[in-house]
């Protein structure tokens, strides 16, 4: 009897797949809790008249996974069993969720806004970093937690988060604080800020939309503010820029995250966290699944502009298989890849760390959301009639 036990023990720690089942699965039900979730609590914010009718929900299933792993884990608790699938869901199901994120992004968008449009988007992302890392020092921060949320102030929400975290060895807590802060503030623009682009650009929908689209956080809450102003105002017009500007200003990840890699181990405190940081080569700052996100948007852009020469993507696939299937796998990317790994944030994250963070961090994305804000709207202000789309 000893020696079975001994075999199934043996054969437990010799085999990958049974060892990682048990978190995998746990990471695969808060996913779709998550995404229920979140799907529910934006039928209640659609019912309660503060989106449009019809408007998908401004929450990210991320986020709410997120919250329900950190619930599990500081109630009943993380069971050693579920330990090493949830951690292979962090490290890997986060590189490919960012890779396939790359069919959702055409380089062809980036130049409808013209020779003008891009360093008034390069203005407000640099903003966004700039200030948070200059607050994150002088408030004596930590580096990881300031780089993750200057880059999800700066370029694209969670998702920027996400693909920095691995680079700068952030901790699950700190994660989890960074989607909790840009998740916060971007509602609060979301909600705001189409009232605000209103009464500074009247009735002119580019302004209107290059302010939504560079002064919000996240996609999906610069998609409701836009939703929410063609409502007020009715002009459909302002949906399209808002939508272009955000995707173009998502497309910096490729470049912002090794810049910030490089300022963080060119500057963090050796004693921050107790291990030895050495600044790495040049070509070790751009990760590889950032590679291969630059890689899925240039098979985007071909597959984009082959359709619109020849008819057909690649000479293969007519236009609507190319929209199922680069829609397909970016979604499932998004969804459910960086869904999973951050389900395994959720639940490797225990509130006792929080207590070390403090609020300080909170004040530190308030300061970097609302400076990018005022240079948007400045910046929109002075040279918004320059571009037209």
């Amino acid at each position: 009897m000893e020696n079975t036990s001994q075999k199934l023990e043996a054969e437990y720690k010799n085999n990958l797949i049974i060892r990682l089942l048990p978190g995998l699965i746990l990471c695969f039900i808060v996913v779709f809790l998550g995404i229920y979730g979140a799907d529910q609590l934006g039928f209640i914010i659609v019912k309660l008249n503060l989106l449009p009718a019809g408007s998908a929900s401004p929450l990210s299933g991320i986020f709410v996974a997120i919250l329900i792993g950190i619930i599990i884990r500081n109630t009943i608790g993380l069971h050693s069993i579920f330990i090493e699938g949830v951690g292979f869901s962090v490290k890997y199901a986060l590189r490919a969720g960012i890779i396939l994120l790359g069919l959702r992004l055409s380089l062809t968008e980036a130049l409808k806004l013209g020779v003008w449009g891009l360093p008034l988007i390069i203005s407000c992302i640099s903003c966004g970093l700039v200030v948070t890392l200059f607050f994150t020092k002088k408030m004596k921060q930590s580096n990881r937690l300031g780089t993750l949320i200057a880059c999800g102030t700066g370029i694209c929400g969670v998702t920027a988060i996400m693909a920095t975290a691995p680079v700068v060895k952030a901790e699950e807590n700190e994660i989890s604080y960074a989607v909790a802060n840009i998740t916060i503030f971007g509602l609060i623009g979301m909600l705001f800020y189409p009232y605000l682009a209103h009464l500074f650009f009247l009735n002119d929908p580019i302004k209107a939309g290059l302010f939504l689209g560079t002064a919000i956080h996240d996609t999906a809450q610069v998609t409701g503010a836009a939703l929410i102003y063609n409502q007020m105002y009715d002009i459909e017009k302002v949906v399209d820029v808002a939508t272009i500007t955000k995707l173009t200003r998502n497309l910096f990840i490729i470049a912002v995250i090794p810049l910030v890699s490089y300022l963080f181990f060119k500057s963090v405190d050796k004693q921050e966290s107790g291990e030895e940081y050495k600044l790495p080569k040049w070509y070790k700052l751009v990760p590889l699944f950032v590679i291969g996100f630059l890689l899925f948007a240039l098979t985007r852009t071909i597959g984009d502009l082959t359709l619109e020469k020849t008819g057909s993507a690649f000479g293969i696939f007519n236009p609507s298989t190319w929209e199922q299937f680069y829609n397909f796998w970016s979604s499932f990317g998004s969804k459910y890849m960086l869904g999973l790994a951050m389900a395994g944030v959720g639940l490797s994250t225990n509130f006792k760390i929080f207590k070390g963070l403090g609020i300080k961090p909170f004040y530190i994305g308030l300061i970097a959301a609302f400076s990018v804000g005022t240079v948007s709207l400045i910046i929109v202000s002075l040279f918004g009639h320059l571009i037209v789309i």
